[in-house]
């Protein structure tokens, strides 16, 4: 699901890393490492959705910067908690997890990672397709 470029020198604001995420049929987001002329480093984050009449993806993109890390995760998971825990405390969140489980048919692998990176432990490692980690924004033709 994610990979590191090791050819980020040879094309300008080229991604360094990539994570996607399948969500339904229709959409996938992108999070992707990118890097600025002065060597500093930013985050782009995608939503591509197939539109209706199949003639290619609509495409919103927002621009996450280093100073804004922390604020961002900060409320992203404050929001992310109060809709599980004070307005849908007996939903399963974990459901629509299916379609992501790893080869041993264990906890699905973007929740384990997840879950390790919000708690601090380490993820077990999963293997990962070649199409997985081959496609990011960048490879997407309009």
């Amino acid at each position: 699901m994610a990979y590191e470029n090791k050819n980020f020198g040879e094309r300008n604001n080229e991604s360094l890393f990539s994570k996607r995420i399948k969500a339904g049929k229709r959409r996938t987001y992108f999070f992707d490492v990118r890097s600025t002329r002065g060597n500093d480093f930013f985050i782009t984050i995608t939503e591509s959705k197939k539109r209706f009449d199949d003639n290619g993806y609509d495409r919103h993109k927002m621009f996450l910067y280093k100073e804004d890390f922390n604020k961002f995760l900060a409320a992203l998971t404050e929001t992310i908690n109060y809709v599980k825990t004070d307005l849908m405390p007996d939903f399963d969140f974990d459901a629509f997890n299916h379609d992501q489980e790893n080869e041993e048919g264990g906890m699905p692998v973007a929740v384990t990672s997840e879950i390790a990176e919000v708690e601090g432990v380490e993820a077990p490692m999963a293997s990962a397709t070649a199409e997985d980690n081959s496609a990011s924004v960048d490879d997407w033709k309009i």
